[in-house]
Parts: C-alpha cells; sequence; structure tokens
C-alpha cells in the first residue's frame, strides 16, 4: 500500500467512527436501529483509491452526480460487490449509460427520463428508482413538487423495467431541514397508503439528509442518507 493509500485509509477510518457515531445516537435518539439506515457513500470528486478503501471499510453503497467519472469508477471496481446510485441531474443524452451501468436512479423527476431509462434498461435488468421531490418548491432545485408525485408514479409503474422504490430529495438552500423531511415523510405515507391494494410493490425507500442535517432526516424517518464530506473529506474540485 502506498503512503496516499495509507493515509486515505486512516482518514477514511477516522471519519467512519464520527459518522457511525452520529447515526447510531440519531437513531437511538429516534427510537430506530442502526441497521435501519443505509449510509451511501458519495464519491464524487474523490480518487478512485478512496472508493476501494470505502469497500474495504464496509461502505457498499455508492453515490456518484457525474456520469463520466462514475463510470471510470463502476467499471474499474467490478471485483468488488458494490451498488451504484446515480444522485445527480439527469440530461436526456445520458440515459442509455445511466440505465446500464447504475442500480439505483435517485432523481427521476420527470415522465420524459424515466421512459427513456426505461426504453434503455439493458434486457434482463429493471433499474430501482426514486422520485425526486422538490418539497421546498425551490426555483433552484430540480424535482416534482409534491402535488404531482402521485400521478408521475402511476406512470412510472406502468414502465417494467423500472421498480419504482421510494423518495429522495435535495433540499432548498435555506430550508428548515426538520420541517422539510417531515413533510417528504408524510409524502412517503401518504403514497404508500395508495399503493395499498396495489401488489406487486416495493415502496420502502426514503432517500434524504447529508452530512449537515443527517439527524433531522434520520428523526423523520430517512432509510438512506447521502453522505459526502462527513465520509471523504471536503471535496476536491471538479
Amino acid at each position: 500500500m502506498s503512503t496516499q493509500q495509507s493515509g486515505i485509509k486512516q482518514d477514511l477510518q477516522a471519519n467512519l467512527v464520527v459518522l457511525e457515531r452520529r447515526i447510531s445516537d440519531a437513531c437511538n435518539a429516534a427510537g430506530r436501529t442502526s441497521d435501519s439506515v443505509t449510509l451511501i457513500g458519495v464519491s464524487k470528486t474523490k480518487p478512485l483509491a478512496a472508493v476501494r478503501q470505502a469497500a474495504a471499510l464496509g461502505i457498499a453503497h455508492l453515490g456518484e452526480n457525474y456520469l463520466d467519472e462514475a463510470i471510470g469508477k463502476i467499471r474499474a471496481t467490478q471485483d468488488l460487490d458494490l451498488t451504484w446510485h446515480f444522485i445527480g441531474r439527469i440530461q436526456s443524452n445520458k440515459t442509455k449509460d445511466i440505465a446500464e451501468n447504475f442500480h439505483w436512479v435517485q432523481t427521476v423527476d420527470r415522465l420524459k427520463i424515466a421512459r427513456r431509462l426505461h426504453e434503455q434498461c439493458p434486457p434482463g435488468k429493471r433499474l430501482n428508482v426514486l422520485i425526486q421531490i422538490n418539497i421546498d418548491e425551490d426555483p433552484a432545485k430540480a424535482g416534482v413538487l409534491a402535488a404531482d408525485a402521485w400521478s408521475l408514479l402511476k406512470e412510472i409503474q406502468a414502465l417494467p423495467n423500472l421498480q419504482p422504490r421510494g423518495l429522495m430529495t435535495i433540499l432548498a438552500q435555506h430550508a428548515d431541514p426538520g420541517a422539510s423531511y417531515n413533510l417528504m415523510a408524510q409524502l412517503f405515507s401518504a403514497l404508500n397508503d395508495r399503493l395499498l391494494d396495489e401488489a406487486p410493490r416495493r415502496w420502502d425507500t426514503l432517500s434524504m439528509g447529508m452530512t449537515g442535517d443527517m439527524e433531522h432526516a434520520i428523526a423523520a424517518g430517512a432509510t438512506h442518507i447521502r453522505i459526502g464530506t462527513a465520509l471523504f473529506g471536503a471535496r476536491e474540485p471538479s
């Protein structure tokens, strides 16, 4: 192991100890178990060596925003048992590569993108997707409005190559995380109630919470949190 790799491993180990304690404390405060929260390591701008070290420390879920960077990492880690989540804005001309390379797509916010992912999904593959909600109705953020979530969900359900699993959100810069995440949890539950008579279905994922507000997200019921800085350190320039 090189000096650089050793340094990366030590930093990741130290960060992960602190991060796992935060998750454990937040879960305890919410009356939950730590294993009810899946940690997604957001590895955008981080080198392949950091991804490999994270995997060696037990991080099995990785999230990427930038497609070209992500594909290189995915192809270079085929020997590892990793689950890859696309968590960036989706351009129409990128859907084929996303459908082919990722296990999850968390940022589906319009029918056009859902249809393209469905059409370009490899044979025999069913892609897990989350509907991105603009819970704060922020014009600077992507996502469907909460009032339109059911309509989009019904459209996605009609696409057999896609498996809608739940919701995700990225909060507005000045949002109250406690209030916004509680609204997300209410929407998630309301959609679940409307799906009760429909089978088969897997409505089990609420992806929300990042380094600065993960405690609020866990308190509101997040099943997946997306953590970059608290795990990998400050983001490198893209």
